[in-house]
């Protein structure tokens, strides 16, 4: 089969819509179950591509949750602490490697997650499809399925979920082309490969990246490759913890970014693990009721009589100073950019969430003032020479 019709494309009114292949060619894609739409192989595919290569440069499986063509979190397979199962409210499943890949990639940013495309390295097995089954999702890619994995997606959304098999071997042309308003555009697929390789060139004073932080580090810019630019990663723990996609300005990035690598964080306070939720809160509204209360609005949003909605007794507010105190103590975070930071302002953003490691592009007029605001908080930058534009 080389074509393939879809409802629509981007919106109900774009008709006809389909995805094919040129010359003939076998499309490298099966739709086991649903109908998928334009959007969702456009997820599909980006995110694809970027477990692919965390698999390639890591050697561990890799899962990708993504939204509007851009990754709400990726992540590769390491053993889970307690306090993370439970941020990411897994601890009472068994998980596979490819099961906690994922557990960590939807956990970073739940609220970005909701209703997301998924994307596994590996074969996707029961477990993964058991923590998928309760969380709501629009489809998966993968380049295989175990049987009892496929019967388990099969009758999630009342049997319409969607599910995907790519052929791994597959390998597109160099050349890519893409129309806009009636003209087509060309161009050489980004085949670039992201390796330590890149973290070689170090030009702060402080010259030592951990094994961990390497990992990271490729990790946030293999995420960037597929982040619709401009665009920040924020990584820790094998995963990314904040992305900040699309933005015009790059310090709105590194701050968008840093405002979810923050949240992920403060969901591991010792108040926030132990809010009193009530039984019966369905799981989206438990996450937004979180992102409330870790917010300064708390007080106004969750007043008398509203909270008794979500909590069985009305919880303790964690106050802006021990929001502070507690993100005092983040630290070991690694960060990408996808271009050069043109001001040291980023630097003190990212400093505010943690980060410890950079690279970036490097070349700007101001990169002195970039270094010497790393050396002043003694991080560690590289400068990559490569730029990770995707649009």
């Amino acid at each position: 089969m080389n074509e393939l019709e879809l409802k629509y494309g981007c919106n109900p009114n774009q008709k006809p819509s389909k995805i094919y292949m040129q010359d003939g060619k076998e499309l490298p894609v099966t739709v086991l179950n649903g109908r998928p739409g334009y959007i969702n192989f456009l997820d599909a595919f980006n995110s694809w591509q970027l477990v692919s290569e965390l698999k390639a440069a890591t050697g561990l499986p890799a899962a990708a949750s993504f939204k509007h063509v851009s990754p709400a979190g990726a992540a590769v397979a390491t053993e889970l602490s307690e306090t993370l199962k439970k941020i990411y409210f897994v601890d009472d499943l068994e998980l596979s490697p490819i099961a906690s890949a994922y557990a960590k990639a939807r956990g970073a940013d739940r609220m970005s997650s909701y209703g997301d495309w998924v994307a596994l390295s590996d074969t996707c097995d029961k477990e993964t499809a058991l923590l998928l089954k309760r969380e709501v999702s629009d489809g998966i890619i993968a380049p295989d399925y175990t049987e009892e994995a496929l019967e388990i997606l099969k009758s999630k959304r009342k049997g319409t979920y969607n599910v995907v098999k790519i052929d791994p071997s597959y390998v597109p042309d160099a050349i890519e082309h893409k129309q806009v308003y009636g003209i087509t555009f060309e161009q050489g697929r980004n085949d670039l490969k992201i390796d330590e390789e890149m973290l070689k060139n170090i030009v702060t004073e402080n010259k030592e990246f951990t094994d961990e932080a390497k990992r990271d580090l490729i990790i946030a810019l293999i995420t960037l490759k597929y982040t619709q630019s401009n665009s920040v990663c924020y990584a820790k723990d094998g995963q990314a913890i904040g992305v900040g996609a699309g933005q015009q300005s790059r310090i709105h990035c590194t701050r968008l970014a840093g405002n979810k690598a923050d949240i992920w964080y403060l969901r591991q306070n010792p108040k926030v693990l132990a809010l009193p939720f009530r039984e019966d809160i369905r799981r989206p509204d438990r996450d937004n009721t979180i992102d409330v209360y870790i917010s300064d609005d708390y007080e106004d949003v969750l007043a008398d009589g509203i909270w008794e909605q979500f909590f069985t007794v009305k919880p303790e507010p964690l106050t802006r100073e021990e929001k502070k105190a507690w993100l005092a103590t983040f630290s070991g975070v690694s960060l990408g950019s996808d271009a050069f930071f043109p001001f040291g302002d980023n630097i003190e953003r990212a400093k505010r969430s943690g980060v410890q490691y950079i690279a970036q592009p490097g070349g700007s007029i101001r990169d002195d003032n970039v270094i010497d605001t790393c050396n002043k908080y003694g991080m560690t930058m590289a400068f990559t020479g490569i730029r990770l534009f995707h649009h």
